[in-house]
């Protein structure tokens, strides 16, 4: 049988973000948060590097937000960076406070380390797995918090407003959830609702990000009414390894620090035709002379070669990645590393304010979910665990002292399956699943042209429509609602390429190699894209 629950607050993820707002919320209010696979699946617990913060006495406020403004290539918001940046290190020192167990290089001080893009050593970390020990420290706190109810195995499928009710007022009530354990729909219940669903890179062929990484927060902000914004903007990694049991293992840009040689499947060094500094070239320049070369020789990958140093050099250095290859049968002290570039971070997403207030009342949006102003057209690297710890605390506060928890909410109806029937096709949604994320890979991927883009809205049109009236007529199951949320993802970000007449940060267009004299957002709304009759 279905259930019905009612809460305070709902935060959708158990990221960084999602608990990071749970144990931010008084004590006194009901919160659900909830997981669609188990607790710590989402990207949190694999994010390698650490948090960007200003913890120096060296660094400056006024450095860190330039260093921002300066990676997201004039598209991000001063107000919100300063807003980021100037909470830094309160975020962190809560961070430390709950216990997070960050590198120390001597008993009253934390270790801090520089990535690129960074004028100072400001990026606080624990080794070389920071998200590991900020999501557990997390999750241990959020478990012995009696107000809070951590829930997994649901995915949700859609919000629940009151103008969908048909309903008086404004505003998010709640949303219906697959409980994938009993295969039924259940309902959620809230005064406010919180999206901290994660990011989408989901939707390409090749990605860094765990298989939760489906945009679901995205697409259900979308389809209530929110606005999206800078979704053309995805960030690649340039050298994911590639292996078909590998499951988005990175390779670390290290391995080209330390000498590393990208070669093409002949065996010859390519980068010096497209940077002079080679392999030690910015990310972005990587991953597009990489896909260029795959293109250009229908290639499925290319290869990172560091044999050339003693092996007792590499296992020093990099102990895991040699394990891990080795696992594989891949021995990189004596082989090169199969490597294709691989889709990292959603820079865009959902419209909100520095509160993580979305266009719909009582709705909010954090973490990679969340379009807040602060990446631009590029992430700067470690500003998102940053992201996700500022804005959650700011939501936190805003719900808290914004919402009448004494106003009752709304009866809502049990979901309807009385119409549908049980799947005997279940091939069209894995034969959609891999289509989609193919053609998005080759046609919406790093390096872009018109005609590439037209043909992927065309091939989007069509699955959304097949998705659509799959949805409508079986019943829902966690591939289908993934595969529903990618689609339109999917579109979006199709929409959004194609509005950006230039190239600019992660959107580089061949036949708009140059950026435009100023810097406009990418803003898609829904309302009048249906007017348009486009929805």
């Amino acid at each position: 049988m279905s259930e019905s629950y009612r809460f305070d607050v709902l935060i959708i993820g158990s990221g960084a973000a999602g608990l990071t707002l749970g144990l931010s919320l008084p004590d006194h209010l009901r919160v659900a948060i909830i997981s669609k696979e188990q607790l710590d699946s989402g990207s949190t617990r694999w994010a390698q590097g650490g948090v960007a913060a200003v913890l120096d006495e060296h660094d400056s406020v006024e450095a860190h937000v330039q260093d921002t403004l300066v990676a997201g290539a004039g598209l991000c918001h001063e107000p919100a960076v300063r807003f980021t940046v100037e909470h830094s290190t309160a975020a962190i020192q809560w961070l430390i406070d709950l216990g997070v167990p960050f590198t120390q290089d001597s008993p009253d001080h934390f270790h801090l380390t520089r990535e690129g893009g960074h004028s100072a050593r400001r990026i606080i970390h624990a080794a070389d797995a920071t998200g590991h020990a900020i999501s557990d420290t997390l999750l241990a706190r959020a478990r012995a918090k009696s107000n809070l109810t951590l829930m997994q195995n649901y995915i949700a499928i859609d919000l629940i407003t009151r103008e969908k009710l048909g309903l008086g007022g404004h505003g998010c009530i709640g949303a219906y959830f697959l409980n994938n354990d009993t295969g039924e729909v259940d309902v959620i219940s809230a005064h406010a609702v919180v999206l901290a669903t994660g990011g989408a890179s989901k939707v390409y062929l090749y990605t860094s990000n765990p298989d939760g990484a489906s945009g679901d927060g995205i697409a259900m902000a979308w389809r209530a009414g929110c606005r999206v914004a800078n979704m053309e903007f995805n960030q690649f990694h340039p050298t994911c390894l590639y292996h078909p049991q590998a499951k988005s293992f990175l390779i670390t840009e290290a391995v080209r620090g330390e000498g590393g040689k990208l070669l093409l499947p002949n065996g010859r060094r390519f980068m010096q035709r497209f940077d002079e500094r080679a392999e030690l070239a910015p990310r972005d320049i990587v991953a597009r002379a990489i896909d260029h070369e795959m293109k250009r020789l229908g290639a499925d990958c290319l290869f990172l070669d560091i044999s050339h140093k003693p092996a007792a050099f590499i296992k020093e250095h990099f102990p895991t990645i040699y394990e891990r290859c080795l696992e594989l049968g891949i021995d990189i002290t004596r082989q090169p590393i199969p490597v294709v570039p691989a889709a990292h971070y959603t820079c865009g997403g959902v419209v909100t304010d520095v509160h993580g207030r979305t266009d719909i009342e009582h709705l909010y949006a954090i973490g990679e979910t969340a379009s807040t102003g602060l990446h631009g057209a590029n992430r700067l690297a470690s500003n998102s665990l940053l992201e996700c710890l500022v804005f959650a605390r700011s939501a936190a506060a805003h719900i808290t002292a914004h919402t009448d928890f004494s106003e009752p909410v709304p009866d809502i109806p049990a979901w309807d399956a009385s119409q549908v029937k049980d799947s005997d096709e279940d091939v069209v949604i894995s034969h959609n699943w891999d289509e989609l994320r193919r053609f998005m890979w080759d046609y919406v991927g790093i390096v872009r042209t018109t005609k590439r883009l037209v043909r992927a809205k065309h091939r989007v049109q069509m699955l959304r429509q097949e998705i659509q009236e799959f949805y409508s007529n079986y019943r829902v199951s966690n591939d289908l609602l993934e595969l529903r949320n990618l689609v339109d993802v999917a579109d979006v970000i199709i929409r959004s390429a194609l509005l950006r007449k230039e190239s600019r940060g992660l959107h580089f267009s061949r036949d708009y190699p140059q950026p435009l004299p100023r810097a406009f957002d990418t803003v898609l709304t829904p309302k009048y894209l249906k007017e348009l009759g486009e929805l």
